[in-house]
């Protein structure tokens, strides 16, 4: 009896081995097939890759973004190629299963690294954007200096104080800021007084004169000279005009450079830019010291 049994076994043993030989034979053009069109896809993956690093090279300065990018596009055309390959196997049960798992898989990934893919997908589009590239001057999140990096997680800008400040892509995405170097021609604002006792047309003439000589305007660019208000011992005046500029410095050069130009035109013509000062009229309020005894 018990011969008997071991007998069976070999046989079912010898006649599944038989069914997996037959089964493999009859399958090995379509895994031929398979193999040769996944190998394929990797080829194909690997010159799409190329192709997409050159035609992006103008466009994305940033060397680990365009090479993760470039990764990204090959890893998607060889997972069509798996896909295809096993499609030809005639392995949909497979396929559906793979599928599923990978969307479950990528649904864990997603909620464990939330944050992180947020960041990633706004240096995608940080990337892209061409308001933002580096050696630009920016003012964002609280932070100005010059962009000195952009990668798949932060921006780093260099302060003028030489410090370096990192700065999640998520929030430079949904928070505004501010590129200087965006436009070639900026406009600088002075602020100034001059005595109640001064011919405020002169000086209007005379401030509008000495900041044209000083900083040529093109084309529509004029100078704008507005007086302001009556200040406390002052009446004030703003005066507007274009310099090329495209940081934060070259602002502060140009006010720089207009107030000295303007003071000094103010002291040949003999212009007061008073200071805060205080009267005490004892007269006019019947204010009077009381001498000790």
């Amino acid at each position: 009896m018990q011969d008997f049994n071991i007998q069976d076994s070999i046989k079912g043993i010898w006649d599944k081995l038989g069914g997996w030989l037959d089964s493999l034979i009859l399958n090995l053009p379509n895994f031929l097939l398979a193999v040769i069109v996944f190998i394929l896809f990797v080829i194909i993956a690997k010159y799409v890759g190329r192709i997409f690093e050159r035609i992006t090279r103008s466009h994305i300065k940033q060397d680990s973004i365009r090479l993760m990018t470039v990764k990204v596009i090959k890893a998607i055309v060889i997972l069509i190629g798996f896909f295809i390959a096993l499609g030809l196997l005639n392995l949909d049960k497979v396929l559906t299963s793979v599928l599923a798992g990978a969307g479950v898989v990528g649904l864990a990934i997603g909620l464990a690294l939330q944050g992180t893919l947020n960041n990633t997908f706004s240096g995608l589009i940080l990337s892209f954007l061409p308001e933002l590239q580096i050696g630009d001057w920016v003012e964002t999140n609280g932070y100005a200096g010059t962009v000195t990096e952009i990668n798949l997680r932060n921006i780093v800008i260099k302060q003028s104080d030489n410090n370096y400040v990192v700065i999640p892509n998520s929030k430079i995405v949904e928070e505004p800021f501010k590129n200087f170097s965006r436009t070639s021609r900026s406009r600088v604002f002075v602020n100034c007084g001059v005595g109640y006792e001064s011919d405020l047309e002169m000086v209007r003439d005379l401030t509008l004169e000495v900041i044209k000589e000083k900083f040529p305007q093109r084309g529509n660019e004029e100078v704008e000279f507005l007086y302001s208000g009556f200040g406390d011992s002052s009446i004030n005046f703003v005066v507007r005009f274009w310099i090329d500029a495209t940081k934060n410095r070259d602002l502060l050069g140009g006010q720089h450079e207009a107030i000295i130009a303007i003071k000094k035109a103010y002291d040949a013509k003999g212009v007061n830019i008073p200071f805060p000062i205080r009267t005490l009229d004892f007269g006019k309020n019947n204010l009077t010291l009381n001498k000790a005894d």
